[in-house]
């Protein structure tokens, strides 16, 4: 008898920025790994504007495995948050995971995490070795330690892309930021809106092919991101709460899905 699913149904979200090499073999582990997990469950590719083979090498994912794999497009790159925020509105199902197209993850790790979701609303990975750089180590506890200061947030690695939420948590949320920042302001929202927050250690693996996007030279720009961003999640102005709700409307109507190639 077959053991029951962790979850009924799963949508994981894969932003990739000119990641050609690293997409088919992350959809791959995903087709290979999601249906011991879910009851149903959908891979969604966003291409941020590529200017590599990405769109190209998702679209052909998509021809053979629609309505499993499916494709959303920015024509142009709109950076990290952006495409997370496309992709969390075009998901289907009760809970939502999302982590990078790089394979620095290992997605079977998701059977230690789905588990929690039964007490918890989100559940985050924290990697518990990175293959970093010594700079970007450094540079990232310190800025894990003001984020922990300035939100609240009893999180130890605030921008490890590798999460799962509730569906009703990004009903509730409405992503601003349109860079890297947007794993610290999921975060921060969370503890803003009092959701039930849990963390799990997970592996992290060098980077296959490609190169990372985030460099330390961010920091400055970031930090003061940071103070922006506070104020608008703890005392935001009517035009910003405005501003918000016209960023759900937008990114709602935006066509930006690839219908998959006719058979």
């Amino acid at each position: 008898m077959a053991e029951r699913p962790l979850v009924s149904g799963l949508s994981v979200v894969l932003p990739a920025f000119n990641e050609e090499l690293n997409i088919e073999p992350v959809v791959g582990q995903a087709l290979e790994v999601l249906p011991a997990l879910a009851g149903d469950f959908e891979v969604i590719v966003v291409d941020d504007g590529s200017w590599d083979r990405t769109a190209e090498v998702a679209e052909r994912l998509v021809a053979e495995h629609y309505p499993r794999v499916r494709l959303l497009r920015h024509q142009r790159n709109q950076g990290y948050g952006a495409a997370l925020r496309t992709g969390f509105s075009r998901t289907r199902h009760e809970f939502v995971f999302y982590t990078d197209a790089d394979q620095q993850f290992d997605l079977s790790e998701l059977e230690f995490l789905l588990p929690m979701l039964r007490e918890y609303d989100v559940v985050v990975g924290f990697r518990v070795y990175r293959y970093d750089s010594v700079s970007r180590l450094v540079t990232s506890a310190i800025y894990n330690r003001i984020v922990r200061i300035l939100f609240r947030v009893k999180v130890r690695d605030v921008d490890c892309s590798f999460k799962i939420f509730r569906r009703e948590v990004l009903d509730k949320i409405t992503i601003e930021c349109t860079d890297f920042f947007v794993d610290t302001e999921l975060v921060a929202k969370v503890r803003k809106w009092n959701f039930r927050l849990s963390e799990k250690g997970v592996r992290h693996y060098p980077r296959a092919a490609g190169e990372t996007t985030v460099q330390p030279s961010d920091v400055p720009r970031t930090l003061r991101t940071v103070a922006r961003m506070w104020q608008r999640i703890h005392l935001p102005t009517r035009p910003q709460v405005e501003e918000v709700a016209r960023i759900r409307e937008q990114v709602t109507r935006a066509s930006v899905e690839a219908a998959p190639a006719r058979r």
